[in-house]
C-alpha cells in the first residue's frame, strides 16, 4: 500500500505520469507522432516533386529524341534528294562525255566539222611529201674480192646498166678489169699527173691508167677522165659494142678485140669470177 494518498482516490490515473522539464511523456509521444507524420508528408511531397521532375525530364528527353529523329529523317530526305540530283547530274555529264568522244575536238561541234573529202576531191592544202626511194644495200664482196675491188666492180656494172648494155657485156667488162688492173684504180708512174686523182696503186705499164689500163696517148681520153671508173667503163663498153658479133664470142676474144693485149688468152680465166660478181650485184631477173 502506497503512502502518497492515492490508493483510495477513484479519480486517480491508472498509470502514474512523470513530469519532466520537457513535458509529460504523452506530450512527447504526440509530438513524435506528429513529427513522423510531417516527415512522411514531406517525404511524400518530395517524392511527388521528384516524380514530377522526372516526368518532365522524360517528356523533354522524348521530345528531344523525337525532334532529333525528325531532323535526321529530314536530313536523310534531303540527302536522298541531293543524291538523286547528283546522280542525275552525273548521268548528264556521262552522256555529254560520251557524245564528245564521237567528235574530233571538244571545242568543235558535230555540225561544225568539215565533211570528209571524197576521192574525187583530194585535199590539196598541203603538198604531198616525196619519199626518196630506198638505196639498195651494197652487196658483200664475193669471189675473193676485197671491198675496194667490189666497189670498183659495182661502178662498172652501174655504168653499163645506164648504157643499157646486156648482162654479157657487164661480165666481159668486169673480167677485163680483173686482168688489166686486178680491179684497182691504178695511176701511172710514168704520168705523175694521174697521181693527182684518187687512185689505189701505181703501175708502170707505159702511160696506162685506170681500171682498164687505157692510154691517153692512144686516144682513149684525157688522163683525169680515164682515172674516173665510170668514164673508163663507158669508153670500154662503147668500143666493145663496135665489135661485130661480140655477144656470141668467147669472153677472151671479145675482150682482146678491144684491148689488143700481148696476152689474149689471159682474160678467159676470170670469166667465172666475173659472172659471180655480176650476179651478186645484179641478181638474175633484174
Amino acid at each position: 500500500m502506497r503512502d502518497d494518498g492515492t490508493l483510495d482516490d477513484p479519480c486517480a490515473p491508472s498509470s502514474p505520469t512523470t513530469d519532466t522539464e520537457d513535458g509529460t511523456s504523452t506530450e512527447r509521444t504526440t509530438a513524435a507522432t506528429r513529427l513522423r507524420a510531417y516527415a512522411r508528408d514531406l517525404t511524400g511531397r518530395r517524392r511527388a516533386q521528384l516524380a514530377l521532375a522526372t516526368g518532365v525530364v522524360c517528356c523533354l528527353g522524348l521530345t528531344a529524341v523525337v525532334q532529333v529523329r525528325n531532323e535526321d529523317a529530314d536530313a536523310a530526305t534531303r540527302s536522298a534528294s541531293l543524291s538523286s540530283s547528283e546522280l542525275a547530274q552525273r548521268a548528264e555529264q556521262q552522256r555529254a562525255s560520251r557524245s564528245l568522244d564521237r567528235t574530233v575536238a571538244p571545242s568543235v561541234s558535230a555540225s561544225a566539222q568539215p565533211a570528209p573529202a571524197s576521192p574525187a576531191d583530194p585535199d590539196t592544202s598541203a603538198p604531198a611529201r616525196k619519199v626518196a626511194p630506198a638505196r639498195p644495200t651494197d652487196p658483200a664482196p664475193v669471189a675473193g674480192l676485197d671491198e675496194d675491188q667490189m666497189e670498183n666492180a659495182e661502178a662498172i656494172v652501174r655504168a653499163g646498166r645506164k648504157m643499157g648494155v646486156p648482162r654479157r657485156g657487164l661480165v666481159i667488162a668486169v673480167a677485163t678489169a680483173m686482168q688489166e688492173s686486178n680491179l684497182y684504180n691504178v695511176a701511172s708512174g710514168v704520168l705523175p699527173e694521174s697521181q693527182d686523182y684518187p687512185h689505189q696503186g701505181v703501175g708502170w705499164d707505159h702511160d696506162s691508167v685506170g681500171l682498164f689500163q687505157q692510154r691517153s696517148s692512144s686516144g682513149w681520153g684525157p688522163v683525169g677522165q680515164l682515172m674516173d671508173p665510170e668514164f673508163a667503163t663507158r669508153q670500154f663498153l662503147s668500143a666493145l659494142e663496135q665489135v661485130p658479133g661480140w655477144q656470141r664470142m668467147r669472153l677472151t676474144d671479145a675482150a682482146q678485140a678491144v684491148q689488143v693485149s700481148a696476152y689474149p688468152e689471159h682474160y678467159q680465166q676470170h670469166e667465172w669470177r666475173a659472172t659471180r660478181v655480176v650476179d651478186a650485184i645484179v641478181p638474175a631477173g633484174r
